[in-house]
């Protein structure tokens, strides 16, 4: 039996390690542990692999996206558990690959590929279901608002590394070198769990996915769900065209760096 307990707290260790520091407000504190604490009893079964927990992730979303549409506060239910249950694989599939030490670039572009679908799915279902109820177009544009600019966010952040590594061959070279380290603090006290935890609520404030998967459920258990589409297209609206502005001076500055280095020499 203490041999037992000793190689659960072994497992568990070597699984929080996996867990990623710069994780997102609501997986951070929430879906990432519950995933971890899954993980010390199904991350060695065979059966199972990152890719395989990336598709039942995906589906889970498929069935809350579906539960979403017949109109009725049970299903409603029903979808926010299946949503949690979807971002709760979502973050297992990235610890067992790192845990396994099998995580690859393939793997990585179907996890990433996936959840943009999902997004697309949550935001169109909600979208449908408070037309529904409301029969107001606007609901729509808030829909596609929220989607597009969501959408953009991440393009901004790709097309803003193309075009630096395009400039500079060197530049993932210099960022892998410089990158911190993706193991956390495993030594635990309750002071720096508190503080750990209140520094984790600024994530909030990002409104990236981890935090639109929360909303998304709250707003299905709360019966708010025009209200969240508000929500969602006025914070994507905003972080939008912020990192679009942010991305498009960093450019300029390096340019601006470029040639005044060239001056200088």
């Amino acid at each position: 039996m203490t041999n037992s307990k000793s190689y659960d707290k072994s497992k568990f260790h070597r699984l929080w390690i996996t867990k990623n520091k710069d994780d997102e407000w609501w997986s951070s504190f929430v879906t990432a542990p519950i995933g971890i604490l899954l993980n010390v009893i199904v991350v060695d079964w065979s059966i199972l692999n990152p890719n395989r927990l990336t598709t039942l992730s995906f589906v889970a979303a498929l069935f809350g996206a579906a539960f979403i549409l017949p109109f009725s506060y049970q299903n409603f239910v029903t979808a926010a558990i299946l949503i949690q249950l979807s971002h709760i694989l979502d973050c297992m599939d990235g610890q067992m690959a790192r845990y396994r030490g099998n995580s690859s670039p393939a793997g990585s572009f179907y996890d990433k590929i996936s959840d943009f679908i999902k997004i697309f799915i949550f935001f169109t279902a909600i979208s449908f279901t408070v037309f529904e109820e409301t029969n107001n177009i606007m609901v729509v544009f808030l829909g596609f608002t929220a989607t597009f600019f969501f959408t953009l966010r991440s393009y901004i952040k790709y097309l803003t590394l193309s075009i630096l590594a395009e400039k500079d061959s060197e530049y993932f070279k210099n960022v892998s070198n410089t990158k911190a380290e993706l193991s956390v603090e495993t030594t635990f006290s309750l002071k720096k769990i508190l503080l750990w935890f209140l520094k984790e609520q600024l994530k909030f404030f990002k409104f990236d996915e981890g935090v639109i998967v929360f909303l998304i459920s709250a707003a299905l258990l709360l019966h708010e769900l025009h209200l969240l589409l508000w929500i969602l297209a006025i914070s994507q609206l905003y972080y939008g065209i912020m990192k679009a502005l942010q991305r498009g001076f960093q450019i300029q500055k390096s340019k601006y760096q470029e040639i005044s280095h060239n001056f200088k020499k």
